[in-house]
């Protein structure tokens, strides 16, 4: 049945990785993917889970239905969670930020502040990674600094007709692509596989004259200066100052010789849920398990450990020492370690710590204090309605004395 559909379908198209998405039956379908895999032992088929964050946004989208007019919306909403695998900002830049679920209070800030600061943040991240242009779509080419939206499809409209861009220089044949824009865009546009080897690097054209006055004092040519850190090594960078360029503008030319293209970018790492943890009541108190934080909060942070509900790990429970910001110690989509504290099927409530050297004893004590503040609380509450009754029994007694 479906394992035979799916080994056909690796066997037709050479899949080399499976990406699932982690909403409903995301865990029977690992370990059928699982199972797959195991039938091939003499090739290697990695699988990832995937948010699955928006992907149902950009399905139902006006992009989507021009991008994949011929596609189901369910099929583009899988070709969304595929694409976030092999190039998560090239994907993700196509849904609303806020669709993604960006934090605790999204809805109750003014809307259009957080619009504006998330737009802030993707460009940020866009410009820092480089764009390829011979790529990259109309939706992360106008997150490029200096690009607008029509410009952007200018340049997918030219490299349709044309080909792909050769060089950075063959950018300025795109209509409306002029001066100005060329200086403020270059600089994030990559050309891989281009005329010039600097094209595919972060070195701005405006600077290729400093790397050709370099060159000339090494006596080299640009093919085997580049990611050549001992020959790099043996340039002042203080010999290179000019009117033109500064001292930080030289050592950022020389650092991106040395790892031209480099991404910055942590290596990518998936969280590997436990076998047989696949539902809320399959949870024991003390397990330890691995998981992904979904997001982070004022109170601490959610954890997604497999079974469909994430878990909280309080503040308290975040680390060993004190915390007063949960932000310092987490981020949205790091792997982490968490043992299991409490499980309530019930109410669907997952309680989680991350301190898993010993007993989580911060945030046993803060159980126990609250318990504490409480009992007391009734008894004072109890005490207090004695001495009332008693003031009252005393009040009728002299009353019935009187009569």
């Amino acid at each position: 049945g479906s394992i035979k559909t799916l080994s056909r379908l690796i066997e037709k198209h050479g899949v080399e990785l499976i990406a699932i998405g982690n909403g409903t039956a995301s865990r029977e379908t690992d370990r059928l993917a699982r199972e797959l895999v195991g039938l091939y032992k003499d090739r290697r088929i990695d699988k990832v889970v995937v948010s699955e964050a928006g992907a149902s946004v950009y399905s139902a989208s006006e992009y989507a239905s021009h991008e994949l007019p011929e596609m189901d919306v369910t099929l583009r909403g899988a070709v969304s969670i595929a694409r976030r695998l092999q190039d998560p900002l090239a994907e993700l830049v196509k849904i609303e930020p806020k669709s993604i679920g960006v934090g605790q209070y999204q809805h109750d800030v003014a809307q259009a502040r957080l619009a504006r600061s998330l737009d802030a943040t993707v460009e940020d991240c866009v410009n820092a990674v480089g764009v390829d242009v011979n790529t990259a779509s109309v939706p992360l080419l106008t997150r490029v600094s200096g690009l607008t939206e029509s410009i952007a499809g200018n340049i997918v409209q030219y490299r349709n007709r044309n080909g792909r861009f050769a060089s950075r220089a063959d950018l300025r044949s795109v209509p409306r692509f002029g001066e100005k824009t060329f200086e403020q865009a270059a600089g994030f546009l990559r050309i891989t596989g281009g005329d010039n080897p600097l094209d595919a690097s972060a070195v701005h054209p405006e600077s290729y004259s400093l790397v050709e006055s370099i060159l000339d004092d090494l006596g080299a040519d640009i093919g085997t200066v580049i990611g050549n850190r001992e020959l790099l090594g043996k340039i002042e960078p203080g010999k290179y100052i000019s009117d033109r360029f500064g001292l930080p503008t030289v050592v950022d030319i020389l650092k991106e010789l040395e790892k031209p293209g480099r991404d910055p970018r942590p290596e990518f790492v998936s969280a590997h849920f436990r076998d047989g943890v696949e539902e809320i009541t399959d949870l024991e108190s003390g397990m330890i398990l691995e998981g992904v934080v979904t997001n982070v909060t004022a109170f601490g942070a959610f954890v997604d450990i497999g079974v469909h509900q994430d878990g909280l790990v309080h503040i308290s429970a975040l680390s060993e020492k004190f915390v007063t910001d949960p932000h310092q110690v987490v981020k949205s989509g790091q792997i982490v370690r968490v043992k299991v504290l409490d499980i309530d099927v019930k109410r669907r409530r997952i309680g989680l710590s991350m301190v898993l050297t010993k007993e989580n004893e911060a945030y046993n004590g803060l159980q126990k204090e609250s318990a504490g503040v409480i009992r007391q609380s009734k008894k004072r509450q109890m005490n207090r309605l004695d001495n009332t009754g008693n003031a009252m029994a005393a009040a009728f007694a002299k009353l019935n004395g009187k009569f």
